[in-house]
């Protein structure tokens, strides 16, 4: 006992025996890397417990890495028809705690158990983060622990079976989403034209801009039996073939602009080439396309650029970011110099360079002590918590300052998020577990339905609103809801559903607004 009581190898033990729970599916559906937590709270029974420095080490990296994966989507939400899908979050959000602190003061439950119902009903780690920092007591964890598993199973069963419930059509559902997608973002098609225009001929390219006039980029002009790279100062000539990419509607002003679309094919030459670079020098970063001058003298054309899974038809106002890839026409004996100026280097893309990171949290730390004055004598602080969350999502969105380079790849994020949350869980667990038992013995099964009434009616309310009021697409306003419950394992319940993207869009907009919603709320009810 001696020996599983050592702080290392108990805590290597929680984490091995939680891993391999986690991974058992039934039907399908496993409680993944959140098991920890059930193993740790009866290690802590047993008392063993782990060192506070190993909470306190694992909520700092975890929420700094989902800081940093939510940071572009977190402004991105509030463009467009975001905000639709963003009411869902908040509706869920402050449901939910209305419903936790009505049923708190009904049933006589302490708050520091009822903000963990609250977190876990919602499946919120993160909020079960910030409870624990601003009532400083592990007794969330323990109304965590007893909503969880309701909470991941319910949001799973009622993703999957509101349609059902509502009577909707989910081929039609899709449908409207498709049609919708068409219209907001067009395809990128490539054409041929004859230039024929007189007016479009003899000038530079870079003072016809056609990316302004046309949202247009050239790719290809062929010039009497020869390819010629489309350059800023390179000059259409009356009968030049040239090809073109961007949406439909924006191809039909290239006809006014150049002349007729034409079946006509342009022959591929040995001496250019196509390819696609990944961008990972920092020297690059942050500078627009039209000034970017090392890639100019190599006679290099950005035709497209693919950031976070989407085309973009880049300008001369278009800034790289770290980790976009980009597709470049070139000559083929530029290659290499193409290769060195924009870093083209998967490894260096997934190298650990810690001196952001640690920059990055102790920023995120002195944000988290500044005082908001919300009333009269009252005020709020982020605490650690939301400091180092909403420094974090600036710092991704921001991408580079001077020579620091904020972002990380999501293979580099994905292990920082996974390492914080194994040292969160079991660190936490252990120092509930001591008050396990007889939490459980006094009011488990009330508290158990508490957690229950806590997941269902947000549900029930978004849903309705959304759905009859609001008037959202029904895929997208169950992807939107497994968001706003903060439930991946609910997302990819949701998938098999449909053939459209409809749920992972609206989940990816909504997830991260919803993140910061239940923290703030979770540290609100712990204060009461």
């Amino acid at each position: 006992m001696d020996f599983i009581s050592t702080s290392y190898v108990a805590f290597f033990l929680i984490v091995a025996i939680g891993i391999v729970i986690g991974n058992i599916k039934i039907k399908g559906i496993s409680l993944d890397i959140s098991a920890i937590i059930f193993v740790a709270l009866i290690f802590g029974h047993y008392g063993i417990q782990l060192p506070k420095i190993f909470q306190e080490v694992g909520l700092i990296l975890f929420m700094f890495s989902v800081g940093i994966q939510a940071g572009p989507g977190f402004f991105d939400s509030f463009r467009k028809k975001g905000a639709q899908l963003i009411t869902m979050a908040v509706l869920v959000s402050v449901s939910g705690a209305i419903t936790a602190i009505v049923l708190g003061y009904a049933f006589d439950v302490d708050f520091h158990i009822a903000v963990g119902l609250f977190t876990g009903a919602l499946t919120s780690t993160s909020g079960l983060a910030a409870a624990i920092e601003s009532t400083n007591s592990p007794m969330a964890s323990i109304g965590f622990g007893i909503a969880y598993p309701f909470g991941v199973l319910g949001v799973i069963l009622f993703a999957r079976l509101s349609n059902k419930l509502f009577k909707v059509s989910i081929k039609e559902e899709e449908q409207k989403y498709l049609d919708e997608v068409h219209e907001d973002h067009p395809f990128l098609q490539y054409k041929n034209f004859i230039v024929e225009n007189e007016n479009a001929c003899d000038i530079p390219l870079k003072e016809l801009k056609l990316p302004d006039l046309s949202h247009t980029n050239i790719s290809k002009i062929y010039h009497q039996g020869q390819l010629v790279l489309p350059t800023a100062d390179a000059v259409l000539k009356k009968g030049d073939l040239v090809r073109a990419c961007g949406t439909e509607e924006d191809l039909k002003k290239l006809n006014f602009i150049l002349g007729e679309e034409t079946d006509q094919s342009i022959p591929e030459s040995t001496k250019y080439s196509v390819r696609k670079f990944l961008v990972t020098d920092k020297q690059v970063l942050g500078i627009t396309l039209g000034h970017l001058r090392p890639l100019h003298s190599q006679q290099a054309t950005i035709t497209s650029i693919r950031r976070s899974g989407i085309d973009i038809m880049p300008s001369a106002n278009t800034r790289l970011r770290f980790g976009d890839k980009i597709t470049v026409i070139y000559p083929e004996e530029n290659q290499k110099k193409i290769g060195e100026i924009v870093g083209d280097s998967r490894k260096k893309l997934d190298e650990l360079n810690f001196l952001p990171i640690a920059l990055g949290i102790l920023i995120g730390i002195l944000v988290g002590k500044l005082r908001i004055p919300l009333w009269g004598d009252y005020s709020f602080s982020l605490g650690m918590t939301g400091g180092i969350l909403i420094t974090a999502i600036i710092l991704s969105k921001i991408g580079k300052t001077g020579k620091i380079v904020w972002n990380i790849s999501g293979t580099i994020n994905m292990f920082l998020r996974k390492l914080g949350l194994i040292f969160f869980l079991a660190a936490v667990g252990t120092n509930a577990g001591e008050q396990l038992v007889s939490t459980i013995q006094e009011n488990g099964l009330e508290l158990f339905l508490l957690g229950a009434i806590i997941t269902i009616v947000p549900m029930l309310l978004t849903v309705v609103i959304g759905h009859y009021v609001l008037k959202i697409n029904f895929l997208s306003l169950i992807g939107a809801l497994t968001g706003s419950m903060t439930s991946t394992p609910a997302l990819t319940a949701v998938e098999p559903m449909t053939d459209t993207n409809a749920p992972q869009v609206a989940y990816a907009t909504v997830y991260p607004f919803a993140l910061v919603m239940l923290i703030i709320v979770s540290q609100i009810i712990g204060n009461l």
